[in-house]
C-alpha cells in the first residue's frame, strides 16, 4: 500500500479515476457500483480536507465494438457516441457523483494526448512492426495467446465457438501486421512493482504476478484500418489504427495536463492516487498501463483498487439472459443515498456479491429505517426538548459518573472515526461503512432505559447525541444527501464548514449543536418493498 505523505499532499491533488466506460450498450448497476466506490474515496479525501481532490469518469468511445454497434444501430459512429456517452453522463448525475470531469477519448484534447505519447514510444524505440496472429476477441478487444482460450459450447444456440478462458467471450483467429510493443522488456519491473502494495485487495495480485512471472509477449498495439477505422491514427500511418487499450488507458494523464509542462506534472493531479477498476480489466491496468508509463519514465499510479462483479442468482449479469439491473430504474425506485449505502455496505472488493431488490429493501429497513431512523426518534423522545442542555453539560464535564456499559460505549464511540479512517487509507470503504455500529448505539439505548430517567440518563443522551453527529460527519462520502439531513436534523453549524469536516468527528469536539433539535421521519417506509 502506498501510503501519501504530508508533503505529496501539498504538491499534487489527490486524484482518483474509474474506468472509462464503453458506450457501446447501456450501463448497469456494475457501472454504478464502481463510480459509486471512486465517489467515496473522493469525498472522503475532502471531507478529510484536501479541497482540491480531483474526481474524473466518463467514457471510452473508440474500437471495434462501438464501430459494430453503430452500424448495428444504423448510426454515423460519432453521432452513436454522442447519443450514448450522454446515457454515463446521466448516470454520473442520478448517482450524485463530485466528479470534477467528465472525459470522452472522442474529444481533440485526448487525440493529441495519445498521438504524442506513441510518438515518444517510438522516439525511445519501444514500438516496432510485426506480423501478429492469434485468438482476438471483439467483446475484449485484446488478442489472447492459445493458453487463455478454450472450446465452449453456446448454451443459447448449441454451437461450439472458441472463447477466452478469463472473460467467457468469444474469440476468432486472426492473422496481420501491426504495430507492436515491447512489453516483455518490463517483465522484472513489473513484478517489482507488484511487491509495493500496488494492487489492491492483495488476492488480484497473485493472478497478476503468476501470469507475468510466467512471461510476457509483447503487445500488439494497432490495427489495420481495413478492420478498425473508427479509433485515433497511428502518427504517420494512416493504414493503422491505435489500439483501443492503449488509448483509453491515456485518458488518465488526458485529464491531468499531458504532455506535461516542464515542472508541472503534478498540477492537475499525476499520478493518479488509485485507479478504481472492475476484476475483469485487471490486466489492462496493473501490466499494460504500467508498462506504458514506465517506458516514458513517468510516475506509476499509486495505487489500483479493484472490485468483484454484481451477480443475480450468484451468475453474472448477462444481457443475453437478461439479467441484468438498470442503475437508473433501481435509483428511482429506491432513492440514490439508499442505492449507495447498498453498493458500499454490500459490495464485493476481493469477490463478486449478488443483487437483489429483497437485499436492498432488508438493508434499509434493519440499517436505516430501524437503525438510525429509530435511534433518532428514541433520541428526541427521551431527551424531551433538554437535549442541548445534555450537550452543554456533557461538553463542559457536567454529567453523572459514567457507569461500566457508558465507558464501554463511549470507548467504541471514540474508536469508530478512527477506525473508519484506517479503513479509508487502506481503499476500503465498505469496511469503513460497516465500522459506523448504529446497531451498537441501539443496544446501548435499550440497556440504559433514559425514558426510565435514571441516574445515567442524561450521560447516555449526550452519547447517542455525539453518536448521531459523528455518524453524520462519516456518512457524507457514502450518503451525501441523508448525511447533511441528519446533521441538520442536529442542528450542526452549516454556515461553518469545519464543524463537519472529518476533523470534528472526535467525542466533545463541538459544543454547540442540538438547539431546536424535533422530531423527523429520516427514512420513511420505502413506497414500494414488492
Amino acid at each position: 500500500m502506498y501510503a501519501t505523505t504530508a508533503s505529496e499532499r501539498t504538491k499534487k491533488p489527490y486524484y482518483v479515476t474509474t474506468p472509462i466506460f464503453y458506450v457501446n450498450a447501456a450501463p448497469h448497476v456494475g457501472h454504478l457500483y464502481t463510480m459509486v466506490l471512486a465517489d467515496i474515496i473522493k469525498r472522503w479525501r475532502t471531507l478529510s480536507g484536501e479541497q482540491d481532490a480531483q474526481f474524473l469518469t466518463g467514457t471510452d468511445e473508440h474500437g471495434m465494438k462501438i464501430q459494430q454497434a453503430a452500424l448495428a444501430a444504423g448510426m454515423d459512429t460519432q453521432a452513436f457516441c454522442d447519443k450514448n456517452y450522454k446515457t454515463f453522463e446521466d448516470l454520473a448525475k442520478a448517482a450524485n457523483l463530485d466528479n470534477n470531469y467528465f472525459i470522452r477519448t472522442t474529444e481533440p484534447a485526448h487525440k493529441e494526448a495519445v498521438q504524442y505519447f506513441w510518438e515518444m514510444l517510438s522516439h525511445r524505440g519501444y514500438i516496432y512492426t510485426a506480423k501478429h496472429e492469434g485468438w482476438y476477441s471483439v467483446s475484449d478487444e485484446t488478442f489472447y495467446p492459445k493458453s487463455q482460450v478454450q472450446l465452449s459450447l453456446d448454451p443459447t444456440t448449441g454451437r461450439k465457438r472458441m472463447v477466452s478462458v478469463e472473460t467467457g467471450k468469444e474469440v476468432e483467429w486472426s492473422s496481420e501486421t501491426n504495430y507492436h510493443f515491447r512489453l516483455s522488456s518490463f517483465q522484472d519491473r513489473l513484478l517489482d512493482l507488484y511487491k509495493t502494495g500496488f494492487i489492491t485487495p492483495s488476492n488480484y495480485a497473485t493472478d497478476v504476478v503468476k501470469s507475468v512471472s510466467s512471461g510476457l509477449q509483447d503487445l500488439s498495439i494497432s490495427r489495420p484500418v481495413e478492420r478498425l477505422n473508427w479509433g485515433i491514427p497511428v502518427p504517420g500511418d494512416r493504414t493503422q489504427t491505435i489500439y483501443v487499450w492503449l488509448d483509453a488507458l491515456i485518458n488518465y494523464l488526458t485529464r491531468a495536463g499531458y504532455p506535461f509542462p516542464p515542472g508541472q506534472e503534478g498540477r492537475l493531479g499525476w499520478p493518479a492516487n488509485v485507479h478504481v477498476v472492475g476484476k475483469d480489466i485487471v490486466r489492462f491496468h496493473c501490466v499494460y498501463w504500467p508498462a506504458f508509463l514506465m517506458a516514458l519514465d513517468l510516475p506509476l499510479p499509486h495505487n489500483v483498487l479493484v472490485h468483484g462483479h454484481w451477480t443475480m442468482n450468484r451468475e453474472k449479469m448477462s444481457k443475453s439472459t437478461g439479467n441484468v439491473v438498470n442503475p437508473f430504474f433501481a435509483i428511482d425506485r429506491f432513492g440514490v443515498d439508499t442505492m449507495r449505502f447498498f453498493l458500499a455496505y454490500q459490495g464485493g472488493l476481493a469477490g463478486d456479491s449478488d443483487y437483489e431488490n429483497g437485499y436492498i429493501i432488508r438493508d434499509y429497513k434493519k440499517l436505516l429505517q430501524w437503525g438510525i431512523g429509530n435511534l433518532a426518534s428514541r433520541l428526541v423522545g427521551c431527551s424531551k426538548g433538554k437535549l442541548r442542555m445534555h450537550i452543554i453539560n456533557g461538553t463542559s464535564d457536567g454529567l453523572p459518573p459514567a457507569n461500566q456499559d457508558d465507558l464501554t460505549y463511549q470507548a467504541l464511540l471514540e474508536k469508530t472515526p478512527v477506525d473508519a479512517a484506517k479503513h479509508m487509507e487502506q481503499l476500503n470503504p465498505r469496511a469503513a461503512l460497516q465500522d459506523i455500529r448504529i446497531h451498537q448505539a441501539n443496544k446501548y439505548i435499550h440497556s440504559s432505559e433514559p425514558w426510565k430517567g435514571a441516574e445515567n440518563a442524561p450521560r447516555c443522551l449526550y452519547n447517542i447525541a455525539e453518536t448521531f453527529r459523528i455518524s453524520g460527519i462519516l456518512l457524507q462520502p457514502f450518503m451525501p444527501s441523508k448525511a447533511k439531513e441528519i446533521l441538520d436534523f442536529l442542528c450542526v453549524d452549516s454556515t461553518d464548514p469545519s464543524k463537519r469536516r472529518l476533523s470534528a468527528a472526535t467525542v466533545g469536539s463541538d459544543p454547540n449543536y442540538g438547539e431546536g433539535v424535533r422530531k423527523s421521519i429520516l427514512f420513511p417506509p420505502l413506497l414500494s418493498e414488492e
